[in-house]
């Protein structure tokens, strides 16, 4: 048995080497990308054609979509059904994918011509699905900076409309918070999200879908917090329907 059981482990190790060798020949998304200072943050999608899918489980989901986001101090919102493209398109302005003709720009730039890090350095994404982890509540705010000062914590938390029920906390800022904030409810939960997407001073936000399972008061909440955090910046806000 414990020959049997080596035998197996050393399978598994082997077949592991085998996928990390193919990882290794794959050609990087941005390999031909340079680290870019961005000068204006207007988005243009310009005869943008993607699909999922390879071969006969190709699937089309955007087809030739021109839309220009104007830049800073203005919030823009697609709205439509589930599967309509929408998360999609932010996907394709942060470029976790490609699109399959056309061009995504930001400025004067098409996101081809980045390194991955030069364009996300600009860009926080808040997402339907908020993970937090089993730490301090400083500590999920400031995962994408944790050299923030205090004076910097606070003044995103008091844009995402969080300080107030964060004081209220046991240990305000220190207090630890379950896996996946499952001490928290699903309002302070996206507004900790916008908190940490704050943090880096991001000159573009992508809001997929954030308030989509709050009821209206906790959602009335949220909005308010992304209307703060929009001041001097370009947002988009994706969603399947229109907020008053």
């Amino acid at each position: 048995e414990p020959i049997a059981d080596c035998a197996h482990v050393l399978a598994v190790i082997d077949d592991a080497l085998d996928h990390l060798d193919a990882l290794t020949k794959e050609s990087f998304i941005d390999a031909d990308g340079q680290q870019i200072e961005i000068a204006h943050y207007d988005i243009e999608f310009q005869n943008v054609d993607f699909s999922y899918g390879e071969g006969k489980e190709r699937r089309q989901v955007l087809h030739n979509v021109n839309l220009k986001i104007p830049e800073q101090y203005s919030v823009t919102a697609i709205v439509g059904p589930s599967g309509s493209g929408k998360s999609t398109i932010c996907n394709l302005i942060a470029r976790f994918y490609d699109a399959d003709s056309g061009s995504v720009r930001v400025g004067v730039h098409d996101v081809k011509e980045f390194t991955c890090d030069s364009l996300l350095s600009n860009i926080s994404m808040v997402f339907q699905n908020v993970y937090l982890f089993h730490d301090t509540v400083r500590n999920n705010i400031c995962f994408g900076k944790p050299d923030a000062t205090e004076a910097e914590m606070v003044e995103a938390a008091k844009k995402a409309c969080c300080h107030d029920f964060i004081s209220a906390l046991p240990d305000g800022y220190q207090t630890k918070i379950g896996e996946g904030g499952a001490t928290l409810s699903g309002g302070e939960k996206q507004m900790l999200a916008v908190a940490r997407g704050l943090m880096q001073n991001p000159k573009m936000m992508l809001l997929d879908e954030i308030t989509a399972n709050l009821d209206a008061e906790t959602e009335a909440r949220v909005l308010e917090a992304l209307r703060r955090a929009s001041e001097g910046r370009t947002v988009l806000s994706v969603s399947h329907r229109i907020y008053e």
